[in-house]
């Protein structure tokens, strides 16, 4: 993924169910910070994947979505919490 003039680079945690959340921008999560942030998911009932968002989540152009690790135990596809997320945004499933 390449960083442009137009999109920024996020590491996010994808739920499931297409909604994310933002853990950092100018530097990794510490291994520490995704362990809190599974533990919080697991506290929920939910499950996702730790993620690297390139571009604008809300842009007219999708951002790419890149896998990185499952959090909690999800059951579905990272492509099926990618899909939700861009229908959720009004785009395409794909």
């Amino acid at each position: 993924m390449r960083k442009t003039k137009q999109s920024d680079r996020r590491w996010v945690i994808l739920g499931e169910d297409g909604r994310f959340v933002t853990l950092g921008r100018a530097s990794d999560p510490t291994p520490e910070e995704i362990a809190r942030s599974e533990q919080a998911l697991q506290a929920t009932g939910t499950a996702g994947w730790l993620a690297v968002m390139d571009g604008t989540p809300y842009a007219a152009r999708p951002p790419a979505l890149m896998a990185v690790r499952p959090l909690a135990g999800p059951v579905g596809s990272f492509e099926s919490a990618v899909g939700a997320f861009r229908r959720a945004r009004g785009g395409a499933a794909a």
